[in-house]
């Protein structure tokens, strides 16, 4: 063996150790089939969601929401500027819809949310993207009790289940992996360190919070509204829950095509990793190079025909494979068979993670939803 292949191999080995402690676990609402100590009297709810030119995607949570059990709720949609058809197919559902036309309109997702609360009679907000779904119909029961649970202050967050259905969207595996242990609280020290924010897509907090901290008003104009919004109930000293959705929420992430994907995950990445704690940075800069050296290694042992290197090459390429596949399913429904060659993913991941890069660093603006977004 050569001291390149075993240098290879050792920092492949022990990038796979540091990826069992920099993802851990990801917990999600555990009910295990018991019944939810639900709050007496129910409180009243109002889900918010967001909307601009959202007709192709909101029907299937408006079809989740008319069909839950829980007896308490209202739907406000909010028309953020459309020129689709979002507010009629939102009306034909039974939501009350909200044309935001302050100042703000069509500024973004914060002016909307912030448009939605003032206007909203429940007594705790859940803030919900128009490309979720609930997946039962005790969803909002689950939400509702396991934030009681938690004391019924501060923000639970939930991060959806990924659900794919086509090739190009498994390209967003390693990101979902990142997205999520970016937030500091999956490895395996737990709440050990300060949760970077709160997860965007599911946000449920009370209304005397919410405006206590400013909410979405106090935090318009941030690129990721969802650090931002958890950061403010932090420096309030109030509580941020961040678990898994499965069995809760899911959605599908940037269905119209490769194109929106690219700029989705460009606009999370160009300022998010600011927000992730440096021991778990780290973790997540060895596991990605460990992925690259785990590669390097098996091509390298094969060049060289050396059946030593070889064995150990295979083996570690397959254990990063499994363990890259198991991060994944634990965010999303990803295709099995790609994480034989996950090294693309990887590959993927690092050209688009340098490109985010060079539009925050160097351009300072991001696309999203034809805005140009100022970073």
């Amino acid at each position: 063996m050569t001291v390149l292949e075993g240098v290879q191999l050792g920092i492949g080995l022990l990038a796979l150790l540091a990826g069992f402690v920099m993802f851990g676990a990801l917990p999600t609402l555990k009910t295990n089939g018991k019944p939810i100590l639900m709050p007496v009297p129910l409180p009243s709810l109002t889900v918010i969601i967001p909307a601009r030119n959202e007709a192709g995607r909101i029907a299937p949570l408006l079809r989740s929401l008319r069909e839950q059990r829980y007896p308490s709720f209202e739907v406000l949609v909010v028309d953020d500027d459309s020129t689709d058809e979002t507010a009629t197919i939102a009306s034909g559902f039974g939501a009350t819809v909200l044309r935001n036309d302050t100042v703000e309109a069509g500024s973004g997702k914060s002016a909307a949310c912030w448009h939605g609360a003032r206007h909203a009679k429940g007594k705790w907000l859940l803030f919900l993207d128009a490309d979720t779904a609930l997946a039962d119909a005790d969803s909002l029961t689950k939400l509702v009790g396991s934030y009681a649970q938690k004391g019924a202050r501060g923000i639970l967050s939930l991060q959806p289940y990924h659900t794919v259905q086509r090739l190009y969207e498994n390209l967003s595996a390693v990101f979902n992996v990142i997205v999520i242990v970016g937030m500091n609280v999956f490895t395996l020290w737990g709440t050990r360190f300060k949760t970077a924010g709160s997860f965007g897509p599911c946000i449920l907090c009370n209304k005397d919070d919410y405006f206590a901290v400013g909410g979405h008003r106090k935090i318009q104009g941030a690129v990721l509204d969802d650090l931002a919004l958890g950061q403010a109930f932090l420096d309030r000293d109030l509580p941020v829950h961040c678990v898994g959705g499965g069995g809760v929420i899911s959605f599908r992430m940037y269905p119209e095509g490769f194109g929106t994907l690219v700029e989705g995950w460009c606009k999370s990445f160009a300022v998010g990793s600011k927000s992730t704690h440096p021991v778990v940075m780290s973790l997540t800069i060895l596991w990605i190079t460990g992925g690259f050296m785990s590669a390097a290694a098996l091509i390298s042992s094969i060049a060289a025909w050396n059946p030593a290197a070889m064995a150990l090459a295979v083996f570690l390429y397959a254990a990063y494979a499994v363990q890259t596949l198991r991060f994944a399913r634990r965010c999303g429904n990803f295709n099995k068979g790609l994480f034989l060659i996950y090294p693309l993913l990887f590959m993927f991941f690092a050209a688009l993670h340098i490109y985010s890069l060079f539009r925050a660093r160097v351009l300072h603006s991001v696309k999203w939803k034809g805005r140009k977004i100022e970073v």
